[in-house]
């Protein structure tokens, strides 16, 4: 094979091989962009899901707390009632008892 014709090949060769190096290098930058774009979907999904179980948990957590707290106010409520009950119970005897003393008092007085 005469030589011009041997270098006109060699830079053919040459051409072929730069395009499909930059052929390569473009699909490579359109893997690594697809990738990214992927992982940041996946994070965001991700992100949000975390999100959600903690909005969930939070209300699980305020309806405990909203629940507790009506036990404790309906139980302050029957002790109130029952101190009260007590208290009615004895207002007679209490007030015997004041009246006997300002008897007593006034007659220590005499």
């Amino acid at each position: 094979m005469p030589r011009p014709e041997v270098l006109e090949r060699v830079k053919e060769a040459e051409a072929d091989a730069e395009e499909t190096i930059a052929e390569a290098e473009a699909d490579r930058e359109a893997r690594i962009s697809e990738a990214r774009s992927e992982a940041d979907e996946i994070v965001a999904e991700a992100e949000a899901e975390a999100d959600r179980i903690e909005a969930e948990r939070l209300e699980e957590a305020r309806e405990q707390i909203e629940e507790k707290r009506e036990e404790i106010i309906a139980e302050g409520r029957r002790e109130r009632n029952e101190l009260v009950d007590e208290a009615s119970d004895r207002v007679d005897e209490v007030v015997e008892f004041a009246v006997e003393r300002f008897e007593e008092a006034v007659h220590a007085q005499a």
